[in-house]
């Protein structure tokens, strides 16, 4: 079983997802490789820019499968529970759908248009199978207090709207092809009844239905109160703050007592004030204000080098009880700096590929506590998203272009020139720290340029593929040797 999964998000974002148990004291390190010719590195783009603006998390509960509360048989006494517990109860299955409904779309979307598209269509109906059937079973526990009723119409209402939508969006990123018109029909007639569906039950006015600015608006608007108990509630905070000030009174201390020296030789030297000492103190002057910043810095870094940089609290939304807590470090290392295992993956890279680079560490670690759990939950989900954007920036645009030569006409010859995107590659070392004994190592190599992430392989599939392209390079010279 997989410990974490890495799956491209979006055009230029990368998605890592991992599981934590009750109790559970885990550690994970991501290394990234960046190639020098990119010119990122600790001038151009600082660990706390690339925190703030690149680095995104997401923590909540999580359960295998849908077998929420809400669909358990004993849970259709829950008319004498709370709204609070009702409400609680039926975002977290809500959640879970989306969730499952997210990965399998995407999943279903990812399947090549020079593959059998008879996969992504059959993909697709299983799984609007799947959406009607768990729709309907939560449609069957309708209660007829007002309270729980209009809870349950606002999470009713997103579901319906966003299945519907997902199935669309699906739709229309695929050909159209005869031979899976059926299939085809049979989706969008699901997505005909959803839409009937809400209309009935007059869920949204006409005035929201026909501007799809409202629709919109109003659908992130039931997404956050989805969320809302679901996610944790996380309170960052930037450690080091303290020892920033220790460390500017230290070098401010240091400085000054220099200073105080060269003044009183160089008063020692002039036995009266005239023009020369006048010059020589600006002088000192100036030389301690142009040190002063660059000092309190190389300090201050060499005092935190390899501490973690951000604490993080996570609490539930609903009982404010603390679940676990975090610490964040975020640093470019230098390459006699990485582990031993890390090293020896990046060695297993082509010759081509082994090129100088900057390397940009992250690591996280989480400690989950026992308690505080809401009932039926052992483990939560930690979706980390990290940015490209910041890196693609730098890189330079395709303005090179390669020349083909068309086949010769009757009269002359067409040459044509293609303009070419170029090309990076950033690999990346993932450590995943299940205790004292127990780590595993993954790379992975992502291509990408200006527009957006072109290919992200595990570094196993990428040999595996490296091999059968040899071997079926070999079989074919073999056949054009002579026969002995």
């Amino acid at each position: 079983m997989r410990k974490f999964r890495l799956k491209k998000q979006e055009k230029l974002s990368i998605k890592f997802v991992h599981h934590l148990n009750k109790g559970e004291h885990r550690k994970v390190d991501i290394y990234f490789a960046l190639p020098k010719e990119m010119g990122i590195n600790q001038k151009t783009l600082s660990e706390n820019e690339y925190f703030n603006a690149g680095i995104k998390g997401r923590r909540s509960y999580f359960t295998k499968g849908l077998h929420l509360p809400l669909l358990h048989t004993r849970f259709a006494t829950r008319m004498k529970r709370s709204p609070e517990e009702y409400k609680s109860n039926l975002n977290l299955f809500a959640y879970q759908y989306l969730v499952a409904l997210d990965t399998d779309s995407h999943s279903a979307l990812n399947i090549k248009e020079n593959e059998k598209l008879s996969d992504f269509y059959h993909a697709a109906n299983e799984l609007s199978e799947h959406c009607l059937t768990i729709l309907k079973k939560n449609r069957s526990h309708t209660l007829n207090d007002p309270v729980y009723q209009s809870i349950f119409d606002n999470v009713d209402n997103y579901l319906s709207w966003y299945t519907e939508q997902t199935l669309l969006r699906m739709l229309a990123k695929k050909s159209r092809t005869t031979e899976f018109a059926d299939i085809r029909q049979h989706i969008l007639k699901i997505c005909e009844e959803e839409n009937q569906y809400r209309q009935d039950k007059c869920y949204n006015s006409p005035a929201t239905i026909n501007d799809p600015n409202r629709i919109a608006n109003k659908m992130r608007l039931l997404r956050r109160l989805i969320e809302y108990g679901v996610i944790f509630k996380s309170n960052t905070i930037e450690l080091g703050n303290i020892t920033r000030k220790i460390a500017a009174g230290v070098a401010t201390t240091l400085i000054m007592s220099v200073v105080l020296i060269l003044i009183t030789k160089t008063q020692g030297v002039f036995s009266s004030i005239t023009a020369l000492m006048i010059l020589v103190l600006a002088i000192i002057y100036g030389i301690r204000e142009v040190f002063k910043d660059d000092f309190k810095t190389i300090l201050w870094q060499w005092v935190r080098k390899g501490k973690p940089k951000w604490a993080r609290t996570l609490k539930d939304a609903v009982n404010h009880k603390e679940i676990a807590r975090q610490r964040v470090w975020l640093d470019y290392i230098k390459s006699d700096k990485l582990p031993i295992q890390t090293k020896n993956l990046l060695e297993k890279r082509h010759l081509q590929n082994k090129q100088s680079a900057e390397f940009l560490h992250f690591r996280i670690e989480t400690k989950v506590n026992y308690q505080g759990f809401q009932a039926g939950y052992e483990s939560i989900e930690e979706n980390i998203v990290f940015s490209l954007r910041p890196f693609a920036r730098y890189l330079e645009r395709g303005n090179d272009k390669v020349y083909q030569q068309n086949s010769p006409t009757a009269n002359k010859e067409k040459i044509h020139g293609i303009t070419i995107a170029r090309r990076y590659q950033i690999n990346m070392v993932i450590a995943l720290n299940l205790g004292e004994y127990n780590q595993e190592f993954e790379r992975y190599r992502i291509t990408l340029d200006r527009a957006g992430i072109i290919e992200l392989e595990k570094a196993d599939t990428i040999a595996k593929k490296e091999a059968k392209k040899k071997q079926g390079t070999y079989s074919r010279l073999r056949m054009l040797l002579p026969f002995k």
